[in-house]
């Protein structure tokens, strides 16, 4: 479990820092809380300890991991479907919201993919943006790097 002043990842919304661990009454019933602050927007969230797994919130990846993360970018074998893109949009947020490094680091990558052949509607834009910054940041703290090196790194992968 986690203590305050761990880092960790809570799906969809990124990395945070565990504020505390409080005690709360909810209901005539005591539960234990983390309170996380999400770094990107300073935004408060209150996870109750005991679904906190159910939830999807995990630790950052470990150092070892990054270079799994950088060969699904790197992947070119990958086959795009021919969805519409309200429904690629659905099936991204999905993954997104697993909270999974590696679901996150599959929908950049497809989305850049599908960038390059044709133009990506507004909410696609919008998810690659969203995907790449969640992914630059839990991968800056996993290398102990500075965000606009990893960035970097994410950028030439595609260029």
């Amino acid at each position: 479990m986690f203590s305050e002043g761990d880092m960790a990842v809570y799906p969809a919304h990124g990395v945070g820092v565990i504020k505390s661990v409080e005690m709360q009454t909810v209901a005539g019933i005591d539960q234990k809380f983390y309170v996380l602050e999400i770094l990107d927007n300073k935004m408060t969230i209150m996870i109750p300890t005991i679904s906190s797994e159910n939830v999807g919130l995990r630790a950052i990846v470990d150092e070892s991991e990054v270079s799994g993360v950088l060969d699904i970018l790197e992947d070119r074998t990958v086959e795009l479907g021919t969805q519409t893109w309200n429904r690629r949009y659905r099936d991204y947020m999905e993954k997104i919201k697993t909270g999974s490094v590696h679901e996150v680091a599959s929908v950049l990558r497809d989305l850049f993919l599908l960038s390059v052949d044709k133009d990506l509607s507004y909410g696609e834009r919008k998810m690659l943006d969203t995907a790449k910054g969640l992914l630059v940041t839990e991968l800056s703290l996993a290398q102990d790097k500075e965000e606009s090196a990893v960035s970097e790194t994410i950028e030439a992968i595609f260029s």
